[in-house]
Formats: structure tokens, sequence, C-alpha cells
């Protein structure tokens, strides 16, 4: 390219520049734009980048009371708990009790997240969409965990369509997906977090951890272990943080609903939260992944 231009050529250039006005209105817009992008970014980084070495994800599919109270007075509290009123979603009407309780909590940091069922790709999508909007309208709630998530990569399109739906309308939320095991790889990009397991420490300490794991951040992944006795519990946690899950919770319950209520040995489970989940400096030899 020539470095010289003629004269016709440059008075051509300074005509076609935009008005000082119409710069400064284009200038405002980009600014805009880019504080809507770092806001909601921001907002996102608040729920996955928090301490991410070690925190509770607690499914508190318990009616607001004892459980309710003890969660969101632990120290530390939760990092999240997921909002179960149905076993289905949001339900058909406002719970003043739920109101209430997730204010409460919302007060003390907790993040609330509202569980919405997906039944392997079998419930309509518009099913799950009026949840989003019912736990915006009547709990203020934004972050939705969807359940029973197929992990087949047939089931990518349905969820990348829920999620899409769910950061449009509700800007700067977070996605949970639970298919509760490994799922093929391309749910990495439609969850913000994904629960990889869910399942009994019986079958934890034999888990694979599949090599792609690692090359996404710990704050990506929750892992929830139940059946655990209380002898297990500090290895369980350990394990977790083993195996690059930013997300954590154990309980010694099992049956239908192993979260109905807050394990007896909740203090402990959080006082080793408090201090990091620390991984024992020997790993024991039969422990898989």
């Amino acid at each position: 390219m020539t470095r010289g231009t003629s004269a016709t050529a440059g008075s051509r250039h300074a005509r076609r520049r935009p008005l000082p006005r119409a710069r400064n209105r284009r200038a405002a817009l980009a600014l805009s734009a880019i504080l809507l992008i770092t806001a909601v970014s921001v907002a996102v980084r608040l729920i996955l980048e928090a301490n991410p070495a070690c925190q509770v994800a607690l499914p508190a599919y318990f009616y607001p009371g004892a459980d309710w109270t003890r969660a969101i007075a632990s120290r530390p509290v939760p990092r999240i708990m997921i909002l179960d009123i149905t076993s289905s979603g949001a339900g058909t009407s406002p719970d003043r009790n739920y109101q209430a309780a997730i204010k409460r909590a919302r007060d003390a940091g907790i993040t609330i997240m509202g569980y919405a069922n997906t039944n392997y790709t079998q419930r309509p999508a518009s099913a799950v969409e009026t949840d989003v909007k019912n736990y915006r309208a009547w709990y203020n709630v934004t972050d939705i965990f969807l359940d029973e998530v197929a992990s087949s990569s047939a089931g990518v399109p349905y969820y990348r369509r829920l999620a899409n739906y769910i950061h449009a309308v509700n800007p700067g939320s977070a996605v949970m997906l639970n298919p509760g095991t490994y799922p093929a790889e391309q749910y990495m990009s439609v969850g913000d977090i994904v629960m990889v397991y869910e399942n009994t420490y019986a079958s934890y300490v034999h888990l694979h951890v599949p090599g792609w794991v690692s090359s996404y951040p710990a704050a990506k992944f929750a892992h929830v272990i139940y059946a655990t006795s209380r002898s297990q519990l500090a290895n369980a946690i350990s394990l977790s943080q083993r195996r690059h899950a930013g997300y954590v919770y154990v309980t010694g319950r099992s049956g239908s609903n192993p979260y109905g209520s807050l394990p007896g040995y909740w203090p402990r489970e959080d006082a080793i939260i408090a201090r990091g989940c620390p991984v024992p400096s020997a790993p024991q030899p039969s422990l898989a992944g």
C-alpha cells in the first residue's frame, strides 16, 4: 500500500467522517453495551467464582422451617440452595412461607436456584419456561436448576434452548444442569454449572473422571453424594476436591428423597467446608478417578 494520497481522495474521506454528535451517540451506545455485558458477567461470576475451591450446593428439598433456619445460620452459609417446591417446578401459585425463607436466605448471602424437572427432555420446554417466569414473578428467583437432564448429545439442543431462554429473560442468571453423571462434553457449553455426580458414597469411591474435566474450571462442576456415613464424610469431601468439583454436598440420608432434611452431621460438614475442604496428603490407594 502506498502512503501518499491525493488532495481529492483526502477530501472524499473527510466528507464521510461522522459529525461529532453522531460519534458521541455511537460512543455512548458502545459504552452502554460494554457496561451491560460487564454487569451480566459479574453477576454470573458471583456464583461461579466465589471461592470455587470448595462451596456447598444444597438441595433444599424440605419445607421452610428448622432446616432452612439451620442452613441460613451456618458459617459459612451454603453458596447455593436449590429451591424445590413441587418436585416439578414452581407450582401454580406463590407460597408465602417460601417467600419469607428465600428473603432470609438471600439476606444471608445465599444464592437461590429454582428447581425445574425436565424429565430427560420429555417435559415440554414451554412448561419449564413457565416455571422460569413464575419463579421470577413469585419469588424473585432468576437462577435455575434443571433436573433429570439427559446425558447423551441428542439432548443438547433441548437444553441449549432452555439455557438460552433463561439467560435471555433473566440476564446474568446461572443455569445448573443435573444429569447426575458425566454427560457428553457438549453440555459444558450449555450449563454454567453441571452436576456430574449424584449417587451414593459406595459408588463414588469408584468414580471414573473423564480426561476432559481438567479443561474446565472446578466451578463448572458439582458433586452430590448421599448414603454417606459420618466416618466417610471427610473423605467424600476430599475426594470431591481431587476430582475437580467446585461444589459439593454430602448427606447420610438415602431413599426416594435423600434431601428431605439436613444430615445429622451438618455442623461437621459445614466446618470442613469452612476450612477450605482440605485434601489429605496421602490419598487412599483404592480410590478411583
